[in-house]
């Protein structure tokens, strides 16, 4: 189980790895925001301002994922460091396991969830362009339990000491959804379809990709048996999680108000509840 690496994180200098793992998240965020501005941009571009709308009508869904996502991620990773910094290692890499198995359990029910109640949440999250939003939600929901392996993988691969992997795979998957959208809306013309599509295979390769590199850690190596469900290690990650899941289920709640406002207010002003 143990490496003959250590983590920089616990052996380092704090200055050191602050300019270590800082520079590479900045830049994994910043990368991560492409997705949707990219999706917008070709939208707009072939679709127009409803096929815009239809995409922030649906975003709430996309917030419910990264909640997921920071909250076994970030409470998995910082349940592991505390394991290790504790001389814990063997309950570390098999909460680690239990994240990984978290990350893509919540994102298979999630998206099951959405397949299944679609029109009835569309609705709710205030959306007058419907159509729309339905053909972009049904194909994105496909790929929500690989967003939440590669967003919530990347903070577990952070614990292990390699902010670089995550930087990469936030990396690879996006200049991939960049590509595919611009062939998938302009070349074969697919619409909101084709920005749906471009997204969800950005999101297949950059999950297995940090799932892949985490299960071959730089400090230990995840096993079958430490893919194991454990009570305590699920209350553990989800203790440490809570408050940044919380910040992003308050964001989501408030994008649903807004919806609702300008879907209301709209329909009584002389733009319809369309464009606004």
């Amino acid at each position: 189980m143990n490496k003959e690496t250590n983590n920089p994180l616990g052996v380092q200098p704090v200055n050191r790895l602050l300019s270590q793992f800082a520079i590479p998240s900045i830049i994994s965020m910043l990368v991560g925001s492409l997705y949707n501005i990219v999706d917008q941009f070709f939208i707009g571009q072939r679709v127009g301002e409803l096929g815009n709308a239809a995409t922030n009508i649906a975003f709430p869904l996309s917030t419910s994922c990264l909640a997921l996502a920071l909250l076994i991620g970030i409470g998995g990773s910082s349940a592991f460091n505390l394991a290790m910094g504790s001389g814990h290692e063997k309950r570390a890499v098999n909460i680690m396991g239990n994240a990984v198995v978290l990350l893509a359990g919540s994102g298979l029910v999630l998206s099951i969830i959405t397949l299944l109640f679609l029109k009835p949440l569309l609705l709710f999250f205030g959306s007058p362009v419907l159509p729309y939003a339905m053909e972009y939600t049904k194909i994105t929901a496909f790929g929500f339990p690989f967003l939440l392996l590669s967003t919530g993988g990347g903070h577990l691969i952070r614990a292990d000491g390699r902010p670089r992997i995550t930087m990469l795979c936030n990396l690879v998957g996006a200049v991939l959804n960049t590509i595919l959208d611009a062939l998938f809306v302009f070349g074969l013309n697919l619409g909101m379809s084709g920005a749906a599509l471009a997204t969800i295979i950005g999101q297949i390769v950059s999950g297995p990709l940090a799932i892949g590199y985490l299960m071959h850690g730089k400090t230990v190596t995840i096993r079958r048996e430490n893919l194991r469900i454990k009570w305590e290690n699920v209350t553990r990650i989800a203790s440490l999680g809570m408050a940044p899941c919380s910040n992003q289920v308050a964001m989501m709640v408030v994008q649903i108000i807004m919806n609702q406002s300008l879907k209301h207010y709209g329909s009584h002003s002389i733009y319809g509840e369309n464009i606004p």
